[in-house]
């Protein structure tokens, strides 16, 4: 299965055939059940067979079905590495809020700055999203970076828009998060191969309209389109968190597959990474539809 997120389409999570991660059964070390015959299914069955620890493991005579973890990821190094890029990206973002003031006299020094942040982090998750292994202080780079965006902006918005914006983007972002991650494990949400074609064709439909919008921002002046301001603004914020939601299903499809086929603990980071960039995503629609519904006031 491919993921939306760069990152684990690139490898890590994902088996070059495709889909061949869906409605199936992984055990580590074999091929998963049920991929016999299908068109989808690879033909090493397991992306992760060349893994010494996982063979090493099949060597000393442990079961397939038997959950060993010497030297493969976990699901407590996917929480450790996400906690870490996370836990960076809060710290710094909170920096940015307190040492860089956004009144009326330093609000163009400091909006500069956050926009320089924002082009670095962008800069450092394409490199690690086209790196074939997990590279920890890009990673962590990353997430230093977009925290100092995120701080200038949700600074502007809470300070200059909206009161209490930000907090109320987190509590949202942490909301869908638990809520997805719920209906996820009771099996509400089912991710297949139909479930991850119309994600990403919405995604697609979803960025085109965004850089169209900018575009006829650009060169046009005011709003664009409207795609982000007014009632338009306003639906397609709730379509934004919708779809960032559906990459959480997705991202935690392939952190449960890599688990299930023995991916190297390293791959744990790439998970993280993942997970970062969908949470990024949910907070900044929230945040951006919040500041669309109080400028409409």
């Amino acid at each position: 299965m491919r993921s939306s997120n760069p990152v684990f389409s690139r490898r890590g999570f994902s088996r070059d055939n495709g889909y061949a991660g869906f409605n199936t059964a992984p055990q580590a070390g074999g091929a998963p059940v049920g991929t016999q015959g299908s068109p989808y299914a690879q033909p090493q069955g397991n992306p992760y067979a060349t893994n010494p620890y996982a063979q090493q493991d099949l060597q000393q005579g442990a079961p397939p079905q038997t959950p060993v973890t010497t030297g493969r990821m976990t699901m407590d190094d996917v929480v450790m590495r996400t906690g870490t890029t996370l836990g960076i990206l809060i710290v710094t973002a909170a920096l940015a809020w307190a040492l860089l003031p956004v009144d009326d006299a330093n609000i163009g020094r400091s909006y500069g700055i956050g926009i320089g942040a924002a082009v670095i982090g962008m800069v450092l998750a394409l490199v690690q999203s086209f790196k074939r292994t997990a590279t920890p202080a890009l990673i962590v780079s990353y997430a230093a970076f977009e925290g100092v965006f995120l701080g200038v902006i949700s600074s502007i918005v809470d300070n200059r828009i909206a009161s209490g914006a930000a907090m109320q983007a987190v509590i949202g972002t942490l909301a869908v998060f638990a809520a997805v991650l719920v209906a996820y494990k009771a099996g509400w949400i089912r991710v297949n191969r139909r479930f991850y074609g119309f994600v990403m064709a919405a995604a697609l439909g979803f960025m085109l309209l965004m850089v169209v919008n900018l575009l006829f921002a650009a060169f046009g002046g005011g709003d664009g389109l409207g795609f982000r301001s007014g009632g338009l603004g306003i639906l397609f914020g709730i379509i934004g968190v919708l779809l960032g939601a559906c990459f959480l299903a997705l991202d935690f499809k392939q952190v449960e597959d890599g688990i299930a086929y023995g991916a190297p603990r390293e791959e744990a980071w790439l998970a993280a990474f993942g997970l970062t960039l969908t949470l990024v995503w949910i907070y900044m629609e929230f945040l951006r539809l919040i500041a669309i519904l109080n400028s409409s006031d």
